[in-house]
């Protein structure tokens, strides 16, 4: 029989699965300690619309079985150091006088001091099963025979052959969505995945600039306007800052979202330019322009939680910025008639209790490759947004 362990659960675990203190535990194997600090993290997340139902399911386990999860508080802990939370569990769990406490956490910087403290850790093998998914499986297969359903490969003539569900198909034609020519290949194939009527989620990954977000609105307006196969485009925006924080933002929801949205907005004010999309607005002079609601908005991720998205184009942008439960809570609102394009790029993290493995578009990829429903595509090429960014790309910077 194994050997009984002694886990300590960092906060930003519980964040990422809050099925982890059962799996963990693992029936009555394993003893499972919480420092008393992130039951005061956890304490200061739920008033955070982003993680307030995870917070609570977190809750609902220990209060479920209190017997179960021990919460580690050491006298005169908090006040010494309770400016530092990664110190002041490192010093709980010290001061529990575990025999043989693990440390469980994603937080590498955490990881160093626990080793440098005496203390083993580890991360949460479910947070990172693969490495960056989204990247590895390009959308293209090396031949033929090792193809899974939706996936490309390149012919002996250097033609991209789709491997469908139905059979196979060159792709020797260019698309055009909305007036957009693609620029190459890959944006040619990422059209063709995204007006696939077979193909109801289509994920794209690639770094900044390579027009992403520019071609799924694209498709999008094709669809709604122009083929009527659906009646409405949702675009879905994680409202994740980087930088130094905006604050309180006074207004309506438009009002506040518009920090996050204004690129949104841009790309389709270019889209109306290169071909009139009037219906998609109740005034398009204004800054930002007003769009008419019943075809086209845009949503911060926390008012998606109790829709029901039917009859639909939705946009996910940055799915990095989800994590796996966020995930699935937003693509678990998908009804009857929904076509979705997740969009992302897994090296702009920025959450910092994600990584560039441990995302929402990874786990996309890691799931749902190889059903019929499903294709995902890494877009490359030699120009992207101008000249700038094409520097930042080539250099790694």
């Amino acid at each position: 029989m194994n050997e009984a362990k002694e886990y300590v659960v960092d906060t930003n675990v519980l964040l990422e699965d809050p099925q982890c203190l059962l799996k963990l535990r693992n029936g009555n194997q394993n003893r499972i300690f919480i420092p008393h600090h992130v039951l005061l993290e956890l304490n200061h997340l739920r008033k955070h619309p982003r993680h307030r139902h995870v917070v609570g399911r977190v809750v609902d386990q220990l209060m479920a079985d209190p017997d179960a999860f021990q919460v580690l508080e050491t006298a005169g802990v908090a006040a010494r150091f309770a400016d530092r939370v990664d110190r002041f569990i490192l010093e709980e769990i010290r001061a529990s006088r575990l025999e043989r406490p693990i440390l469980v956490t994603n937080d590498r910087m955490l990881q160093l001091e626990a080793r440098l403290n005496g203390i083993p850790s580890e991360i949460y093998r479910e947070s990172v099963p693969f490495r960056s998914e989204a990247e590895h499986f390009t959308g293209f297969a090396p031949d033929r025979a090792r193809a899974p359903v939706n996936s490309f490969f390149w012919n002996e003539q250097g033609k991209p052959v789709f491997v469908g569900a139905e059979g196979e198909k060159t792709i020797d034609y260019l698309h055009r969505a909305w007036k957009v020519t693609p620029r190459n290949v890959y944006q040619n194939l990422a059209i063709e995945l995204m007006m696939n009527p077979e193909l109801l989620v289509v994920s794209i990954q690639s770094e900044a600039g390579y027009g992403k977000s520019f071609l799924a609105l694209a498709c999008a307006l094709t669809l709604v306007l122009e083929r009527k196969s659906h009646e409405k485009i949702y675009v879905v925006k994680p409202t994740v800052e980087i930088g130094q924080k905006l604050g309180y933002l006074p207004g309506r929801l438009d009002e506040k979202m518009e920090p996050y949205t204004r690129a949104v907005s841009d790309l389709v004010l270019k889209l109306h330019r290169l071909r009139p999309a009037n219906k998609l607005f109740q005034d398009a002079e204004t800054n930002p322009p007003l769009f008419n609601p019943r075809l086209f908005e845009i949503l911060p991720l926390n008012f998606i939680r109790g829709m029901n998205l039917e009859q639909a184009v939705v946009i996910i942008d940055e799915m990095q910025n989800l994590s796996r439960q966020e995930c699935r809570t937003l693509l678990s609102r998908m009804g009857e008639g929904v076509k979705c394009f997740c969009l992302g790029d897994t090296r702009q993290v920025d959450p910092p209790y994600l990584s560039p493995e441990n995302n929402g578009l990874n786990w996309l990829v890691k799931k749902f490759r190889g059903s019929r429903i499903y294709a995902h595509l890494v877009l490359k090429g030699e120009k992207s947004r101008g000249p700038i960014t094409d520097l930042v790309i080539a250099t790694g910077l």
